[in-house]
């Protein structure tokens, strides 16, 4: 079965101090703690393009797990910020500046937050129907490139980051079947405007949150018979510490496993999740974690990684 070998990342050295950005728009250190959650903000070099980071982060993978770039089969790019204007693809620029050959797959998937829990399955039911081996699912979405540093939420929310995620046979986490769920009525909520800045409406997108992604996760559980106590470790996308907080207040029995980890990367878009199970799974002595995107679209997704499935 194709499942997660392994998980690398990268993130930019530059930071924003986002508890300074706080003052200089009139809020408090309390506000950061409490509703944003990130004190540092990672920001790329204006240099860097989307593939740049990309490829940084897949290096960082090989050097890592011992990935042979040459033996990988197919390259798939979650980003809803390529390079240039979208044309090519991300995954063609990133694959001519590592040299691959002819023979890897490689495309990009439009999703935000929500990419890369749909991001594993679509890789992975490419390689099986494919036949092939080795598969990589690179996250990027620089919103730096985006954001408008006057727009109070937008400016103190976001970080640059990218991440890589081997999948191959014989691996040591499996996952199975998702759920995965779209309201397009939602889509003027978060989206970038003619000007080519990024333009939110947060309580729609917390309400969203608070609302349809317990909803979600319940019925996940449901259809897989499992309890909440089943489950290890719950990694949601980091949106925000108050997003985090209150769904993991739906779950008093286990709100303690519900991972809260932004301070020094902030909402890092299809890239959070694999952070968290880098940090906080891959290697270590756990079972069963529960991953769950949600955002931008309005999309969301879950699904379970299990040891040894």
């Amino acid at each position: 079965m194709i499942g997660i070998c392994a998980i690398a990342s990268y993130l930019p050295s530059s930071c924003i101090d986002n508890l300074e950005q706080a003052r200089r728009f009139g809020e408090s250190a309390d506000f950061i703690h409490s509703k944003i959650g990130a004190l540092k903000l990672p920001v790329v070099d204006p240099s860097l393009e989307p593939s740049d980071a990309a490829a940084l982060a897949l290096k960082s993978l090989c050097e890592k797990s011992g990935l042979v770039l040459g033996d990988i089969d197919a390259l798939v790019v979650v980003t809803q910020n390529p390079d240039g204007v979208g044309l090519p693809h991300t995954s063609a620029i990133l694959h001519k500046k590592l040299g691959m050959n002819s023979r890897v797959a490689a495309f990009d998937v439009s999703l935000g937050c929500s990419g890369y829990v749909y991001g594993l399955s679509i890789l992975r039911g490419v390689m099986e129907q494919a036949g092939l081996k080795n598969g990589v699912l690179i996250t990027v979405d620089l919103y730096s490139r985006v954001v408008n540093r006057e727009d109070r939420i937008t400016s103190l929310l976001f970080g640059d980051a990218a991440t890589a995620t081997w999948l191959g046979v014989d691996a040591e986490w499996g996952f199975g079947r998702p759920l995965l769920e779209t309201d397009g009525t939602g889509c003027d909520s978060l989206y970038v405007d003619s000007n080519h800045k990024l333009c939110m409406n947060g309580r729609q997108v917390f309400n969203f949150a608070a609302i349809r992604v317990p909803h979600q996760i319940n019925r996940y559980l449901q259809y897989r018979e499992l309890q909440q106590e089943d489950i290890d470790l719950y990694c949601l996308h980091q949106g925000s510490v108050a997003i985090i907080n209150a769904i993991s207040r739906r779950y008093p029995k286990v709100t303690d496993r519900f991972i809260q980890d932004m301070w020094h990367t902030g909402n890092s878009v299809s890239s959070s999740i694999p952070l968290l199970l880098e940090k906080y799974v891959i290697g270590k002595n756990l079972n069963r974690v529960l991953i769950c995107g949600f955002g931008v679209g309005l999309s969301w997704a879950t699904n379970v990684i299990e040891r040894g499935s």
